[in-house]
């Protein structure tokens, strides 16, 4: 069954959102919408609708100019297993103490490592992205220094990959993973599952600490928020909030031309820099709180 997509740009969240709504009184009616940050520090936002027959060209030049978006780029999607092909592209990812696998390669992993079975899935983190990759590496970094976290959150937990490497390495932990997308958390529950993790990690849809057993948990000892700079910055003052004296966070989904600006947000908030290393054009900051 062919796939189309239609995608244009526009540099307002809200009025992308709103767009993206009005694009299911569309005739087709697309099967699929949503709105994302372009991961460039541009500031737009990509709004993208998908249709199982060709979508009205007309019509969705009248929307795109109703809230001020360009032109809809509309294109066939080729008829492919996508996942399938991930999964055949996708090599295992190393970082420090971890292996990053998909099950066609769970005979690769070497006995002196941690492995976490992540399969090519719709949430974000298969370790692949230097983001992630990023953060496993500030958590290896911590648990060789002798790190000892009694409570641990993953916020924005996509996969769930972080929190269940915390797992791995802190078992006496509380591990809680949020994710403001409830597929997500579907995902991250899978996961734990086929790692044989099932209960380990507390896994709760939520936007950033917003739910009772957040709440009830803090302050954390770690925290993880691998999103993007405008939430990071959002969470500032509730990482301050949420995070204990002597406690860590470690941030990502940073370019690293943002960095700057993250960092000094936490700063102003009493954190002080551990450790920011680049992977890629990404950044990954390890700070503390004062």
């Amino acid at each position: 069954m062919p796939v189309f997509t239609a995608i244009t740009k526009l540099d307002d969240q809200r009025r992308g959102e709103v767009l993206s709504e009005a694009l299911e009184e569309l005739d087709p009616v697309p099967y699929g919408t949503g709105v994302f940050e372009i991961e460039d520090g541009s500031g737009l936002y990509e709004v993208t609708a998908y249709f199982e027959e060709m979508p009205d060209a007309v019509a969705l030049d009248l929307l795109a100019a109703s809230h001020g978006a360009g032109s809809f780029v509309v294109s066939e999607v080729p008829d492919e297993d996508w996942v399938a092909k991930v999964r055949r592209e996708l090599a295992p990812v190393e970082a420090g103490r971890f292996f990053v696998y998909g099950s066609h390669d769970a005979d690769r992993v070497p006995a002196d490592r941690i492995g976490l079975l992540i399969e090519a899935a719709m949430a974000f983190g298969t370790g692949h992205h230097g983001t992630t990759l990023g953060c496993l590496k500030a958590l290896d970094a911590q648990a060789a220094a002798g790190a000892a976290p009694a409570r641990v959150a993953d916020i924005g937990c996509g996969t769930a990959v972080l929190a269940m490497a915390a797992a791995k390495v802190w078992p006496e932990a509380r591990v809680m993973a949020s994710d403001i997308d409830a597929v997500a958390v579907e995902v991250a529950e899978a996961n734990l599952a086929a790692n044989g993790m099932a209960g380990q990690v507390e896994c709760l849809e939520a936007a950033g600490f917003e739910h009772e057993a957040l709440e009830a948990a803090a302050p954390f000892d770690l925290v993880f928020a691998n999103i993007l700079k405008g939430p990071l910055l959002a969470l500032a003052p509730e990482m301050a909030a949420k995070v204990a004296p002597g406690g860590r966070v470690i941030l990502s989904g940073i370019l690293i031309e943002q960095a700057d600006a993250v960092e000094a947000a936490y700063i102003e908030r009493g954190f002080v820099r551990a450790a920011r290393e680049n992977h890629g054009e990404w950044t990954t900051l390890d700070l503390q709180r004062g």
